[in-house]
């Protein structure tokens, strides 16, 4: 998967390139005064766009408030039984843990995998063992802020081997975003540049 997302990145900044050097190699002879204003113009334009300018706030206002995983949560003292049949419920793969009685203030983070390697594979009870006991403390986890830019995001997730993280600001957790998330927005910024080169090319600008 690792190896998918380089490519993702790296394809997008040789084509970007590749055509910006292309645009920058006209024969300033050849060209009309009024071609190369519109030329210098529309660079600027274009990498005034750029890749990498989607955010994590973005992705956030995209899903809502109301979509599943974005302010789902539990609790150290609930059961991984109960945490795990959430999850199942509202098809997420984590949950944010928070301190009973504060839902801002986060614990940790409890997760599917979680799951497996510390309840199936050690043959412990979910009923009976806490949610407290098998997440990944606060102190652990890494997060991320709105500002944080999306590819920066899936970087810290894939050299830390995750798929969900935190969203954190100054009054605390405000959402959560997962690796599909992030995916979706890298795919989808890429799209919307190659569509503002192909118009460039093409004298859409």
């Amino acid at each position: 998967m690792q190896g998918g997302f380089k490519q993702i990145i790296s394809h997008g900044s040789f084509l970007k390139s590749a055509v910006l050097r292309h645009v920058r190699l006209v024969n300033p002879v050849a060209t009309p005064i009024i071609f190369a204003r519109h030329e210098t113009t529309s660079a600027a334009r274009i990498e005034e766009h750029g890749f990498e300018s989607t955010k994590i706030a973005d992705i956030l206002k995209g899903k809502g408030k109301g979509a599943d995983g974005s302010w789902l949560w539990c609790t150290t003292d609930d059961s991984v039984y109960d945490a795990v049949k959430s999850m199942t419920q509202h098809n997420v793969g984590a949950l944010v843990v928070v301190k009973p009685g504060e839902n801002k203030s986060i614990a940790g983070i409890i997760t599917e995998r979680d799951y497996l390697r510390k309840i199936i594979v050690q043959g412990r009870s979910s009923k009976s063992t806490k949610v407290g006991d098998i997440m990944t403390e606060e102190n652990k986890l890494i997060t991320v802020t709105p500002e944080t830019k999306v590819l920066k995001a899936m970087q810290l997730m894939t050299d830390n081997r995750i798929r969900h993280i935190p969203v954190i600001d100054q009054t605390g957790m405000i959402g959560m975003v997962s690796i599909g998330d992030v995916v979706r927005a890298v795919v989808s910024e890429h799209r919307e540049e190659l569509n503002r080169l192909n118009a460039f090319i093409q004298g859409g600008y």
